[in-house]
């Protein structure tokens, strides 16, 4: 560019001059070449046509963005052909559709008379593409269950559900596109907001559809009243003599141990219950493992109140003679 600059500062002034006038000349000439070029016709060219479609939006709902043009070939003086190019006054064209669900598309050739009627002064050559397609789902209401989500512990440590969990109403209208409310599968989740419950619940939720969802569905209901109850398991630990079962003569364990630890969690309902419990530790010969020659542990009564958390020792390796 300084090179350019330099050049252009070493010209005499009457040779900058003509250089203007010859450049003016060309932009002039050039200027009335492409104006007498667009006073001509037949000219045949590729534009963008905007299009709208009319259907009943009371009965109907687009499903996804619907499409905006359509390529056309059109043939006409160059002015004309110009205005249609860059939509200079452009009006969208209609597309009507009376049963939009019935099918997803438009055969192009279904509309290319009347799209003729409407691209006066041009002429119409040819709609590149055979078909318009498009998204469009009757509107339709359905009653849907709620659940509520348990994908992740919502308890505190050691508590447990202590009753079903209630939920009024237990389902709800939706309204909205039929192929939308399908993806639900019947079901809508609805969100605790928090976590690490310790006592009895009773709280009326927000319900919240799927953000992808939100556009084309409704809930008739807005809040939904969850209730339950927890309890707590308390944490123990016991030792419990150890009784062997249906083993052969030839078939023992570690007979220096008689005895067994066990890690529990008790339910706290039940304290006075399971303190008249008498429980022992049973090892089935019958239940062992013939790959690693060891043999699990059992309660001689599993009561519903109680968890196993762990023994110790978990398993015994038998010893053959």
């Amino acid at each position: 560019m300084s090179k350019i600059r330099k050049y252009f500062d070493k010209l005499k002034p009457d040779r900058y001059s003509n250089l203007k006038v010859v450049a003016l000349c060309v932009l002039t000439a050039t200027t009335f070449w492409i104006l007498n070029a667009l006073n001509k016709d037949n000219y045949t060219t590729v534009v963008n046509q905007s299009i709208v479609f009319l259907y009943d939006q009371e009965e109907y709902m687009a499903v996804g963005e619907l499409p905006g043009f359509i390529n056309i070939q059109i043939n006409g003086n160059g002015w004309d052909l110009l205005r249609k190019y860059f939509r200079i006054q452009a009006t969208p064209f209609v597309i009507k559709l009376d049963d939009p669900a019935s099918k997803g598309y438009v055969l192009t050739r279904d509309i290319e008379r009347e799209l003729a009627d409407n691209l006066s002064p041009t002429q119409l050559v040819s709609i590149i593409q055979d078909t318009v397609k498009f998204t469009i789902d009757p509107i339709v209401s359905r009653k849907i269950k709620i659940e509520l989500d348990t994908t992740e512990n919502i308890l505190s440590n050691n508590f447990r559900f202590a009753s079903p969990i209630t939920i009024d109403p237990e389902t709800v209208t939706v309204t909205g596109a039929i192929s939308v409310l399908q993806k639900l599968d019947g079901k809508l989740l609805v969100d605790m907001g928090e976590d690490n419950v310790n006592k009895n619940f009773s709280k009326l939720l927000p319900l919240v559809l799927p953000k992808e969802y939100r556009d084309y569905l409704e809930l008739e209901e807005q809040a939904v009243l969850v209730s339950f109850d927890v309890v707590e398991f308390l944490e123990g630990k016991i030792d419990l003599p150890l009784t062997k079962r249906y083993f052969p003569s030839e078939v023992s364990i570690d007979e220096s141990i008689n005895s067994v630890s066990l890690e529990y969690l008790l339910d706290e309902r039940s304290l006075e219950e399971f303190q008249k419990l008498e429980l022992s530790a049973i090892v089935n010969y019958n239940n062992r493992n013939e790959e690693d020659s060891t043999v699990n542990i059992a309660l001689s009564k599993k009561p519903s109140y109680l968890e196993i958390v762990a023994f110790d020792p978990p398993t015994f390796k038998l010893i053959y003679e």
